[in-house]
């Protein structure tokens, strides 16, 4: 629980209330008999309990409380304070939080300082679940395993596919390893069985027989190889475990963060020192905010914010505006969830939302189930929202009775949000709140859409899909255009595979990836795609065998209730065999590509594509060599991946033949939308929600083994590659430094427009020709032994490194992609890291030129830490995405923005003048700054300081000096 006085101190007491005889207590806003409260959006009315909870006079004061109540008339104006009930991490970006803490720890410890005092005073929840990479796909080894720096446990890769003797039960499964006769698997190379059999949270089935076998080859390989490729880390984490109070570590296998937030750490009632008080949330993900569709206010932050909430700093935002989204009219039995939430997104990016609360009402939202609406809210990024609220009504109790929730915890919960108001009938309209602007939206006007081909805002009717593909052939290199010559346009490539001749063409999709996370969370879309998948098995259809296909369920509940309906064995016949449960394709974690089908790509110059149902699907994300990737349903994958190409009507053309030649379309093997619900109704139940929480506290035997020191202070070890000591701490001095002004600084880039944390920060594989590649082998590892970015965020050398090294970086200073600036000085066109490094150890400082956007896309902590450690002291751009901007601001980078209606362009600016910024003694939020440049030229900026707070922490440096200030 956050801070909160002593009751007999507290200015708020006379509003506690008691619930069960006495036994538990809360606070009640309702008590404050003010006509206001009932007229509060219910998110406000969140904010509020915990403001007059948390009200200590120091981080919460009364005026905060006022200004909330008062938040018609305050909305967009006062900045309050918000003291969330938990703080949630996931590995890629929670490592590198949990190393500022460590390294905070010895940074005091150099003070006289009790290091045990840097602690979480938030509980705090990390997931590993980032770490996976698919190394086998279709019981066979697709790509040379990566240990990652470790020991491995070969010498080197075997490609070969051996067959599997057939049991003494012939068909049967079960007993020995591999003794189902229809199994085609590889050995992992060097592997023993024992090393297999220690993992283990998988569902054991066949995927052909489904009956128990010992072991299931592709996931648990592919979990193999994550835990030997990840040692050190998983050492790190061990320890933090340990040795900070109030974190709880859950280890990898287990499943994605979003869904076990969702499934098992939610709460929607908070009860600690015989208090109750709402579930709340913030997590290092922009995509914490689906947690809204179960009633509990969430959204993302920042690695270095959610260190100072996970320190006992509440979260400073200002007021916002409340838009109210009213949805009306009845759903189309064929329109998916994910139509649904593409209408919502389109609809709300259209109406400027960036920085408000959304909030649903209306009657519409009684037919959306709880998955409906957790789908719904998780989108939030995509329009800039900072959170898609669903208060928690009948419909939200209902799904609680399918979980763990015990028929007294959901009276408790009933009686305390009904009693606090927080508890909604959406078909009273008395109960309606005062919004600042109400959006109504029809939910009868959906029809099936797929966002691409490079960004998920760009969205495509999947009835105009083949026409809109071959205009994007037709449109010049930009969002959508590929540019291809119309000689070109239908080219078509042969090769082999297998031993069989295949043709590639512009459209031909190469990866399709069944993703259950986040988006696709939702059962009802899982559930849609097996129906399709088993449908389309009894009609005789096939994928083809070159298309990388996989299944990645955010948990083993996804493949439970898949198993459960049957239809798990229809993925697997169409190519779709579970990887594993983590990040895969969404992160770069794809395997190669056969070499066979890279060859006729570049051939052919070909826009290959990639159709998958995750999150992000920027171009070049998934494989270098697949210009083109389309996010989609579930089941839209499975239609796409058995056609083979995105160039197809689906209500012209059939998706393939029958072995008699009978044409088959998508709509003969569609599942209804009753049909779906009765399966759902069916198969997803209590006893799921009750196994996937006895498997994730029982852990499993590699997590129990891992090793780790019982030191306060960690045990860093200065050969490692994986987790190093940040230097945020060097020359940690206890008084505030003066404001130093920026002068004679140069432009490290010159950027344009939609500058995205993928630019800026990539989280994929770590090309062989980047800096951080060369800095890797510095250290003696081979390529393979690489890794990825996001499991070396605990390594800040190659982080920097990696910092703007996205091959789809646009610097105008350079005219073509890449990861390249000028120096200036010299003229040489180098890595972004070394032309930064020069500039340092010339002692000459650095700015970054940009346009509008910059920032907008994940939430990720190395996106503000990378360019402050090379050196940026400010970023001038035409506008930034919000969290980004304060993730600057955090690292003590000023964010300034051009005046309206003046941009680089405007300006004259080439980007190689020098510039100088004078900065006052006393700034303030939003204050004019002037620019001047080497050119005799002068502009003005204004400094994007929200709030008084702001102004303080980047007088500090940044957020982590001020926290280990405050502890000094």
């Amino acid at each position: 629980m956050a801070h909160t006085s002593p009751v007999k101190e507290h200015p708020y007491s006379h509003l506690i209330d008691t619930l069960k005889d006495g036994q538990i207590k809360f606070f009640n806003p309702y008590k404050l008999n003010d006509p206001r409260y009932d007229k509060l959006p219910l998110s406000i009315r969140v904010l509020l309990e915990a403001a007059i909870r948390n009200c200590d006079g120091f981080y919460t004061k009364q005026e905060d409380v006022r200004n909330i109540l008062h938040w018609q008339q305050e909305q967009n104006k006062a900045e309050v304070p918000f003291s969330p009930a938990r703080v949630l991490l996931q590995d890629f970006t929670g490592i590198p939080a949990m190393v500022d803490l460590a390294a905070m720890r010895d940074a005091v410890a150099k003070h006289g300082v009790d290091p045990s005092l840097v602690n979480p005073k938030c509980p705090t929840d990390l997931i590993v679940d980032h770490s996976l990479q698919i190394d086998y796909s279709k019981c066979a080894i697709q790509n040379a395993p990566n240990p990652g720096g470790g020991e491995g446990p070969s010498q080197g890769p075997s490609r070969s596919v051996h067959s599997r003797p057939p049991s003494r039960g012939g068909a049967q499964c079960g007993g020995q390893r591999g003794s189902c006769s229809k199994a085609a698997c590889s050995d992992s190379p060097g592997g023993s069985p024992a090393s297999v059999q220690q993992i283990e949270n998988t569902p054991l089935l066949c995927p052909f027989h489904l009956q128990p076998v010992s072991e299931v080859e592709t996931a648990l390989r592919n979990q193999e190889m994550e835990l030997i490729r990840n040692k050190e880390r998983l050492q790190f984490f061990k320890w933090c475990s340990k040795a900070f109070k109030n974190v709880n570590v859950v280890p990898p296998d287990v499943g994605a963060v979003h869904q076990l937030n969702l499934e098992y750490l939610s709460r929607v009632v908070q009860v600690s020192d015989g208090f109750i008080y709402p579930d709340s949330v913030v997590g290092t993900d922009s995509h914490t905010t689906m947690i809204n569709g179960l009633g509990i206010l969430g959204w993302g932050v920042g690695g270095i914010e959610s260190e100072a909430i996970m320190l006992g700093q509440p979260i400073s935002l200002t007021l916002p505006q409340v838009v109210g989204c009213k949805l009306v009219g009845s759903i189309n039995p064929l329109t998916t969830s994910i139509d649904i939430v593409l209408g919502i997104t389109k609809h709300l990016r259209q109406a400027g939302i960036a920085g408000k609360f959304v909030e649903f009402f209306g009657p519409g939202v009684s037919q959306l189930s709880v998955p409906d609406r957790t789908t719904i809210a998780n989108m939030c990024p995509e329009y800039n929202a900072t959170v898609s609220f669903f208060p928690v009504d009948q419909v939200t109790l209902k799904h609680f009775k399918k979980t763990n929730f015990t028929q007294e915890k959901l009276e408790l919960l009933e009686s305390y949000m009904k009693a606090v108001k927080l508890f909604r009938s959406y078909d009273d309209p008395s109960e309606d709140p005062q919004y600042s602007e109400v959006i109504e939206f029809n939910l009868s006007s959906m029809v099936p859409y797929v966002s691409g081909p490079k960004r998920p805002q760009d969205r495509v009717a999947v009835s105009s899909m083949k026409e809109d593909f071959q205009s994007c052939l037709d449109e010049k290199v930009g969002f959508k255009g590929f540019h291809i010559a119309k000689e070109k346009q239908e080219i078509r490539v042969p090769f082999l595979h297998g031993g069989q001749e295949y043709q590639l063409s512009h459209g031909s999709v190469v990866i399709a990836a069944v993703i259950s996370c986040t988006n696709n969370c939702n059962p009802s879309v899982m559930l849609t795609a097996g129906l399709l998948a088993r449908k389309a098995v009894e009609a005789g259809l096939l994928v083809k065998p070159y298309i990388r296909t996989s299944l990645a369920p955010g948990s083993g509940m996804v493949t439970h209730y898949l198993n459960a309906s049957g239809v798990l064995p229809y993925f697997n016949k169409l190519g779709f065999e579970v990887i594993g449960y983590g990040c895969a394709t969404c992160v770069g974690n794809t395997a190669p590509l056969p070499e066979a089908v890279v060859d006729a790509i570049k051939q052919g110059d070909l826009v290959a594509c990639g159709v998958l149902s995750g999150n992000r699907h920027f171009e070049g994300r998934l494989c270098d060599c697949v210009r083109a990737n389309y996010l989609a349903s579930p089941p839209l994958v499975v239609a796409y991946a058995i056609a083979g190409t995105v160039g197809v009507d689906f209500e012209k053309e059939p998706l393939g033949l029958t072995s008699d030649g009978k044409e088959v379309y998508l709509r003969d093997i569609w599942p209804s939308r009753e049909e779906v619900q009765q399966i759902e109704e069916d198969t997803v139940f209590s006893s799921i929600f009750k196994d996937l929480r006895g498997r994730m506290e029982k852990g499993n035997t590699f997590w129990k083994n891992v090793e780790c020191s019982d030191s306060l202070l960690f045990p860093w070890d200065h050969k490692s590659t994986y987790i190093r000591s940040p230097s945020f701490f060097s020359k940690l001095s206890k008084e505030v430094p003066p404001p130093q002004s920026i002068e004679n600084a140069h432009a490290l880039l010159f950027l344009g427009d939609k500058v995205t944390t993928d630019h800026i920060s990539p989280a994929g594989s770590i090309a062989r020709v980047s800096a951080a590649a060369k800095y890797l082998m510095s250290k003696r590892l081979t390529p393979r032994e690489f890794n990825s970015y996001g499991a070396r965020r605990g390594n800040d050398a190659v982080m920097t490194r990696g910092t703007f090294a996205s091959i789809k970086l646009q610097n105008r200073f350079i005219g073509k992609p890449g990861p390249k600036t000028l120096h200036i000085p010299s003229g040489q066109t180098l890595d972004v890291f070394e032309a930064a490094d020069r500039y340092q150890r010339d002692g000459i400082p650095l700015i970054i030129l940009a346009g509008k956007d910059y920032g907008s896309g994940n939430s990720r902590d190395w996106v503000a830490k990378g360019p402050y450690l090379l050196g940026v002291r400010a970023v001038i751009a035409e506008s930034f995405e919000k969290l980004h901007r304060n993730q600057l601001v955090g690292m003590g980078i000023m964010p300034l923005q051009f005046l309206s209606g003046q941009n680089a362009d405007s300006l004259e600016l080439s980007g190689k003048e020098r510039f100088s910024i004078t900065l006052p003694e006393s700034l303030s939020p939003g204050q004019e700054l002037t620019v001047k440049t080497s050119q005799g030229k002068s502009f003005s900026v204004t400094a994007l300081f929200d709030s008084d707070t702001d102004v303080i922490l980047f007088q500090h440096g940044g957020l982590l000096r001020y926290v280990a200030r405050t502890l000094l």
